[in-house]
């Protein structure tokens, strides 16, 4: 299973048009985005459903999705951004999965899509379970192989200091 899949898997919309909602009806459906290649085709399956309007106006009443996209203004109530797709894809053909992204943004806060990308292939330094594992890591190749037994590293303090220039989220760190 692809990045790309696993992340949109977890997007879906529930999608009716403004005409059948002022005539009472909520009548709709939930799409799943990673059913759809692209945003063109996603708009014909919504066409489809909708096909006793002329020009139907679409209206997203719900949605569930990962709060990567939230976060970026993708997607929100009664909004699909046509770039969701791309976007999804640009993650899909990196070496990362969503979750890295995710941190990323956690760590820095929101800015746009490329500025995320970027600082992502230029700093991310992987996943560790804590920072003195990270710091023993990271440092681990400067220390020589043959330290005296009584050199003891206090790994926590170690650690404590080396992040000022890190930065850490859910396990994913990133050089600041």
């Amino acid at each position: 299973m692809t990045n790309l899949q696993n992340c949109l898997d977890t997007v879906s919309i529930y999608v009716f048009t403004y005409a059948k909602y002022n005539n009472g009806s909520l009548y709709g459906k939930w799409f799943n985005l990673s059913n759809y290649s692209n945003y063109d085709e996603l708009l014909e399956a919504m066409k489809e459903l909708h096909k006793d309007e002329h020009d139907p106006e679409f209206m997203l009443q719900d949605y569930e999705n990962c709060s990567f996209f939230e976060k970026l203004g993708l997607i929100g109530e009664s909004y699909l951004s046509n770039g969701i797709f791309e976007i999804a894809k640009q993650i899909n053909d990196s070496s990362y999965n969503i979750e890295v992204f995710e941190a990323y943004v956690d760590c820095i806060g929101k800015i746009d899509f490329q500025s995320i990308y970027d600082g992502i292939m230029n700093y991310y330094m992987g996943e560790y379970s804590d920072n003195e594992i990270f710091a023993q890591y990271i440092l681990e190749e400067n220390i020589p192989e043959s330290l005296p037994d009584f050199i003891y590293i206090d790994w926590e303090s170690t650690s404590r200091n080396l992040m000022y220039d890190y930065f850490e989220s859910n396990g994913h760190y990133f050089k600041s």
